[in-house]
């Protein structure tokens, strides 16, 4: 399997990501591709990481199939042949689109990341030594580094075009989407991470947190769109190397983040656009490091 860069299919591109192209099919259902491309501290590196892509769209897959009658979604199919057969215009793209393409209905997406904690940690974390708030609202005193929060906290931020989301209340998403909006967002939030933290657990891995989002369909449904609980979009920790009040290692691109994070160290990145060459030993890491979470997740490999 070839890695990707960037796309260029035979389809209207309607979106581009630090991740994801989009393709408009027709008026009411889109492609989403995912490329190899990464991004670490909100900076996309030149180089691309192997089976990335396909990583991203079959664990969401996996978890669009485990939430049918939990919550409604866009998902119609990540099956290659299936795609092609419903887009024909795709057919002579099968190499470009195998196990990293998901074809979707069509929504207008709500501009709030409903971001779920089951665990103190990242930013919400920083947040809390300061201040012991998160988003301004008071948490329990005496909190540790990636302490359970019992129960999950619900914890909406703003999408953001470039650079960072921003955390919010939830009286403020309320005043961007309505009340109701807000109500079910928050619910559809809950019911999804607590399925997903529950299976996940029984493969071995700790959901700390996620992020989802949401948009309303032709019909006037609210559904879950995008990725779902990926390494891109969660926190994954092992369960048996859980230890709370210090860091824990993440089944995501750590690799390069510590290898960025040495690069800024010694002086030789400023922490923006051009990032540091990677070294092959990084995307190879990194690489290992996707696969190993789709494996614990699914409980198989990833065959495309």
């Amino acid at each position: 399997m070839t890695t990707m860069l960037s796309s260029d299919l035979p389809l209207p591109k309607i979106g581009r990501g630090k991740v994801r192209d989009i393709y408009a099919v027709g008026d009411d259902r889109v492609l989403l591709l995912t490329t190899d491309r990464i991004s670490a501290f909100d900076v996309v590196m030149a180089e691309t990481i192997p089976m990335k892509g396909a990583v991203l769209t079959q664990i969401s897959a996996f978890w669009f199939k485990e939430l049918e009658g939990v919550v409604p979604h866009h998902m119609i199919s990540a099956e290659t042949d299936e795609i092609i057969r419903q887009v024909p215009a795709l057919k002579d793209h099968r190499a470009d689109i195998l196990g990293r393409a998901m074809l979707c209905r069509r929504t207008a997406v709500f501009p709030i990341e409903c971001v779920i904690r089951g665990y103190l940690s990242g930013s919400a974390w920083k947040e809390y030594a300061a201040d012991g708030t998160l988003a301004g609202e008071k948490l329990p005193a005496g909190l540790v580094e990636s302490a359970k929060l019992e129960p999950a906290i619900f914890s909406p931020a703003t999408k953001a075009e470039t650079g960072h989301d921003e955390n919010i209340t939830v009286a403020r998403m309320r005043t961007v989407v309505g009340d109701d909006t807000a109500h079910t967002l928050e619910s559809m939030t809950r019911a999804i991470y607590t399925l997903g933290e529950e299976l996940a657990r029984e493969q071995g891995i700790i959901i700390a947190d996620t992020k989802f989002e949401f948009g309303k369909d032709q019909d006037g449904r609210i559904i879950l769109i995008d990725e779902v609980m990926t390494p891109d979009s969660s926190r994954f920790w092992a369960v048996d190397d859980y230890k709370p009040g210090q860091p824990q290692a993440s089944f995501d691109k750590q690799p390069l983040r510590d290898y960025l994070d040495s690069e800024r160290r010694v002086g030789r990145w400023n922490g923006d656009a051009p990032p540091p060459p990677l070294p092959a030993s990084v995307v190879d890491a990194t690489s290992k490091r996707y696969l190993e979470a789709y494996k614990r997740v699914t409980g198989r490999e990833l065959k495309v």
